[in-house]
């Protein structure tokens, strides 16, 4: 059931042709994040099973301790204390402070990204604006040049030099 979950979801970040290639990194260190959890879920249980002093002994702990270790919550409730649980954990916390830091990075993109298309628009409106201004001036200079050179209105023959 779980792999085909994962298997969807990744689909689902990835799969379409259109997004940017900061959305699919994203996407992508977020699935392997969700991956990482679940397995250093796994993994920290299986390294203090049997040490003293361990409290991270059932799936639910460790997941929780995987969360929170992840996201650098870090509440100090469930802990590994053995060599390999804090190798665990010291991959967790990589690639859950690598994953938020990608996540950030692509939704300040998406927001400039959008800001500069904004302002591109604009710009390309005033543009044309300025342009249809101009011409409607020369409109106007040339109507008034032929009423002020008395012919009553009508074209005159530019002057020769």
């Amino acid at each position: 059931m779980l792999p085909g979950f994962l298997a969807r979801a990744v689909e689902l970040l990835l799969g379409r042709p259109d997004r940017s290639l900061h959305l699919k990194a994203a996407g992508a260190a977020t699935a392997v994040l969700g991956v990482v959890m679940l397995l250093g879920a796994w993994a920290v249980v299986v390294a203090e099973h049997d040490a003293p002093r361990a409290n991270l002994k059932t799936y639910p702990q460790a997941l929780w301790w995987s969360i929170e270790t992840a996201t650098t919550v870090g509440y100090g409730d469930f802990f590994p204390v053995t060599l390999g649980g804090r190798v665990v954990g010291t991959l967790v916390m990589i690639v859950g402070i690598t994953t938020y830091g990608m996540v950030t990075a692509a939704l300040a993109t998406w927001f400039v990204g959008r800001e500069q298309r904004r302002r591109h628009h604009l710009a390309h409106h005033a543009e044309e604006l300025g342009e249809e201004t101009v011409r409607a001036l020369h409109e106007r200079f040339d109507r008034l040049e032929r009423m002020v050179g008395g012919d009553g209105g009508r074209e005159r023959p530019p002057p020769h030099h």
